[in-house]
């Protein structure tokens, strides 16, 4: 008996022959998967919506090279917005962290991975923002994820634009708070809204400061005196602002002159302050030291890796040091948006460095962008599901390290590609 009941724990130890059931049940499995996203791929390709991601040769900066380009191409579609993405003191100060405090901290923070690199970073968020206190993230995705679960319950309310950020709506819909969407900056939605919240324990309104696919900036003075009326605290996304919206680019809410009206603010370090990565919340103190105990993507990530804290520390030091990069943002964008709408396109958003040249069509869209490319250009084009169906656009972004001569080749370019395709008479 007990031969018995060992060989019959072998034989089920034993790995399967090739063609036994098991494996033709894997087998038939795996081509199910198979089928099944091949399907789904050849519906992005059917539908003109398929994105194709370009190889860059070259550092990040307004001219690159790119694989399969000719030469120097122009490139308007990087959030690089103060050109420090490749600045050399930016890039200075990235190799000294990473020579002192090495490649990373191989751990999330609490158990055995923060440096006073990560602290003074924090400190220095704090402090150019004007609030009490800053936590890091890997990302500003990560920041929105972790701060609506750990902060907002059943006994909360939560009111967010319909077109916030992906990561905004991610973030909210893990939490167990009542939800509620405005319609996109509408105040009379808002405020019919907010009176129907009134019931709730907190009642936070949470809004991108500049919209990144549409180029237009929230009204926050608006929202922030409903919020006083109705007792909300406001949330702003500023990852498409901060470095360069306000006299000293401390983002919308300077812009606006409501920075002591915002009671929380994410951002990003991987856009304006830099370029790498990294992201992060900036509040009141209480708020900063309950996410430390309680938000997962805080908790469960590893520090951000000491080169990523150099490159921002010394992105937000030239910020502080000096507004001319900043300020000189206003005038290129005038620039672009004047003469792309004199010569017949629509570009959404106003006075914003991001400019969505609208086309309607996904296909368009990507076909233009091609085409901008083999003229020196590149650009991408957006299309559902990033943007709704049929408002398909070439989002342009510029950088204060754009010349002049840059923003008109780009526009003559468009001009071009516009008239052969269709998009202009």
């Amino acid at each position: 008996m007990a031969l018995c009941c060992t060989t019959g724990l072998l034989r089920a130890a034993l790995p399967r022959a090739p063609g036994g059931r098991s494996s033709s049940r894997s087998q038939s499995a795996l081509a199910q998967l198979k089928h099944v996203l091949e399907g789904e791929l050849e519906g992005i390709r059917g539908a003109g919506t398929w994105k194709t991601e370009r190889v860059i040769t070259s550092k990040q900066g307004p001219h690159i090279h790119v694989e399969g380009g000719r030469g120097d191409i122009l490139n308007f579609c990087a959030n690089n917005y103060l050109g420090l993405s490749s600045h050399p003191d930016v890039i200075h100060s990235g190799l000294d962290a990473l020579k002192k405090y090495g490649a990373g901290l191989s751990s999330v923070r609490f158990i055995c991975g923060t440096q006073d690199i990560h602290k003074n970073l924090e400190e220095k968020i704090a402090h150019f923002h004007q609030r009490e206190d800053a936590i890091l993230y890997a990302s500003c995705f990560d920041a929105n994820a972790g701060i609506f679960e750990a902060l907002l319950t059943p006994e909360d309310a939560v009111l967010s634009d319909e077109l916030n950020h992906a990561s905004i709506i991610d973030g909210i819909r893990l939490c167990k708070a009542n939800k509620y969407r405005y319609k996109h900056m509408d105040m009379q939605d808002l405020e019919a809204k907010l009176q129907e919240a009134q019931k709730y324990r907190l009642r936070m309104v949470a809004t991108d400061g500049a919209f990144s696919m549409d180029g237009d900036i929230a009204p926050l003075k608006e929202i922030c005196g409903l919020a006083q009326k109705y007792g909300a605290i406001v949330f702003v996304d500023e990852c498409h602002a901060t470095g360069f919206l306000g006299p000293n680019g401390r983002g919308t809410d300077e812009l606006l002159g409501v920075m002591d009206k915002v009671t929380i603010i994410n951002s990003t370090l991987g856009k304006a302050l830099g370029g790498a990565a990294g992201g992060y919340t900036t509040g009141p103190k209480a708020l900063v030291d309950l996410l430390r105990q309680r938000s997962r993507p805080y908790l469960f990530s590893n520090s951000l890796p000491p080169a990523v804290v150099g490159c921002a520390s010394k992105a937000l030091d030239l910020l502080m040091e000096s507004n001319v990069i900043a300020q000189s943002m206003a005038a290129k964008t005038a620039q672009f948006r004047s003469k792309m709408a004199a010569a017949g396109f629509t570009i959404s958003g106003h006075n914003h460095p991001i400019c969505p040249v609208m086309l309607g069509d996904a296909r368009l869209a990507s076909l233009m962008a091609d085409d901008m490319l083999k003229k020196g250009i590149y650009v991408i084009g957006f299309s559902y599901p990033v943007v709704p169906k049929g408002k398909a656009r070439i989002r342009v972004q510029i950088s204060a390290v754009h010349t002049e001569d840059d923003i008109d080749r780009c526009v003559e370019a468009f001009t071009e590609v516009g008239r052969k395709h269709g998009a202009l008479p």
